[in-house]
């Protein structure tokens, strides 16, 4: 390391050749290189990602790591431009993940369209940061278009309903953020607000606190009620929010790896008439699980919380653009009961990381969360940055903008009804296989299953004991398969660990694909497949 630092001596860090980096190439080598790897990533982005990553180099994490343990920031600069971008290109892409490989099917992360990072690099170099007009400008005016075109879609209102609210300087439809855990922040500490808002001689939970908001209500505690499939981002929410997140209640759930309305009712009961005096602060449905791609029954659950007076949320962090589906927006039918909805733009709008937004049905019930600043959101000012969990942030609203023209809700449709029927078609495929077991049948486009040899399955109608021996062999070798698998660097699935009930409740290691890839298709799946196949019989057999 120190011998390139001396090799790079000509490389001074004085006024003139700071001026000369900031403002241009150093040189036109530098400039050449820039632009022939910005062509091939701008209009071949899948061509040159395929090229240089593959889906990943095969090296362990601690072989590279031994690479990167020097600490200390050069004086001067070490290289000129058009060097750091070959060593990128050269040493840092191929040990990547290629998520853009249709064969990279195991994570909510996928290819984006080769436009989007035209628009990113737009975005970035007009640097504009929402959180107020004088550094935004048109970009805030945008924001609430956008906002307002994909409220539409969730709550349909009226046409006069936007016409009062799309640039209204008073209201807010919802807000863009980093990512959907920030949202579902978002939702779930306005939630607490309203349910803890001011009366009386309290000025609300958000300025006195938690100890004085359940002294001015009578409570002992607040909860949040969400089935087992719950996104971690919930249970964060509870540490953050105050209410510990041992407040954050699971249910369990019905056959389809829903919400169980049984139990949730069973639960509220209990809370209502328990001695120990609490508050359900709200109910969370989930559009699209994490680990299984369900849907909660939303309709339910919405006129749930409107008899009780309870802050419905819906996470619809994957699956709300579905709503963009004519042929299956049924699936999330209820969802425009909801008080707020999660939806992740960097999931199925196919937009880089990052991008989250927060949709509430009343355009006033962000106000609960105004924050002021003399030096930047003043009273008075009409800046976004006002309701907001976060401060500076970039106008990737721009990015979705510019996406919905250029695919319509119809392309994004498309690419939505090809994963699920996909999904459909690859269930199929792995319970005609029988070496394999599909545990969560696709309602969207992610499905779990497992491998299950068929000499295994042979030995299920035994003892309870003996079942519990088998699920355990088949859980290492699942384990085993997916990482070899993994560090194979051909394909990709992730795997999770699901509760299962048979008489008794077991864990079981299941592995989960998702398709959204519309590049993925069954001969994809197929290869995926036997190379698992391949894997358990020279491994493990």
């Amino acid at each position: 390391m120190n011998n390139q630092k001396i090799s790079h001596k000509e490389l001074v860090a004085d006024w003139h050749a700071l001026m000369r980096t900031f403002i241009r190439p150093e040189n036109v080598a530098a400039k050449t290189t820039l632009v022939k790897y910005m062509e091939q990533i701008l209009f071949g982005l899948h061509d040159f990602l395929n090229t240089h990553v593959g889906i990943t180099e095969e090296v362990s994490l601690k072989d590279l790591s031994e690479q990167f343990k020097d600490t200390l920031i050069s004086e001067n600069p070490e290289e000129k431009l058009a060097d750091v971008i070959a060593n990128i290109i050269e040493k840092t892409a191929p040990y990547a993940v290629n998520v853009a490989s249709p064969y990279f099917v195991g994570h909510m992360t996928s290819a984006i369209p080769f436009f989007m990072v035209h628009l990113k690099t737009i975005t970035s170099a007009l640097n504009q940061n929402v959180v107020k007009l004088e550094t935004s400008k048109i970009l805030s005016i945008i924001e609430k278009q956008v906002l307002a075109k994909i409220h539409r879609v969730i709550f349909k209102q009226s046409d006069e309903f936007y016409l009062e609210h799309v640039q209204n300087t008073r209201t807010s439809l919802g807000c863009f953020t980093e990512n959907g855990t920030l949202a579902n922040l978002t939702a779930l500490w306005i939630a607490r607000n309203t349910q803890l808002c001011p009366k009386q001689e309290f000025d609300g939970v958000d300025k006195e606190g938690i100890y004085a908001a359940y002294k001015a209500y009578g409570i002992e505690q607040s909860v949040i009620l969400v089935s087992e499939l719950g996104h971690f981002s919930l249970k964060k929410a509870g540490g953050l929010l105050g209410i510990g997140n041992n407040n954050i209640i699971s249910i369990g759930l019905d056959s389809k790896n829903r919400i169980d309305l049984i139990k949730l009712k069973e639960e509220i009961d209990k809370i209502q008439n328990s001695e120990h005096k609490a508050k359900i602060l709200a109910i969370v449905g989930i559009a699209g699980t994490t680990e299984t791609g369900t849907i909660d029954p939303l309709r339910q659950l919405g006129e749930l919380c409107s008899e009780n007076n309870i802050h419905f949320h819906v996470d619809a962090a994957w699956g709300g653009p579905v709503l963009l589906s004519e042929k299956y927006k049924y699936l999330l039918d209820g969802i425009e009961l909801a008080d707020s909805v999660t939806i992740d733009g960097h999931k199925q709008f196919y937009m880089p990381m990052t991008s989250g937004m927060v949709y509430f049905k009343d355009p006033c019930i962000m106000d609960s969360i105004i924050y002021h600043a003399n030096y930047v959101n003043r009273r008075g000012s009409v800046d976004l940055g006002i309701k907001s969990l976060s401060g500076s942030r970039e106008a990737n609203s721009l990015i979705l903008d510019s996406a919905l023209k250029i695919m319509g809700s119809k392309g994004y449709a498309l690419l939505i009804e090809h994963g699920i029927e996909t999904a459909k078609i690859f269930a199929d495929e792995i319970t005609n296989r029988p070496d394999f077991e599909l545990i969560t049948s696709p309602e969207l486009n992610i499905l779990t299953y497992r491998v299950f040899p068929k000499e295994l399955k042979m030995q299920t109608a035994q003892s309870e004991e003996a079942q519990r021996k088998i699920n355990e062999k088949l859980n290492e070798i699942n384990i085993i398969i997916q990482r070899y698998q993994r560090e194979a660097g051909k394909s990709f699935v992730s795997r999770t660990t699901l509760k299962t009930y048979k008489g008794h409740c077991e864990n079981i290691v299941v592995l989960r694909c998702v398709i959204m890839n519309p590049l993925t298709d069954m001969n994809i799946l197929r290869d995926i497949l036997d190379e698992q196949e391949e894997i358990y019989k020279k491994t493990l057999t």
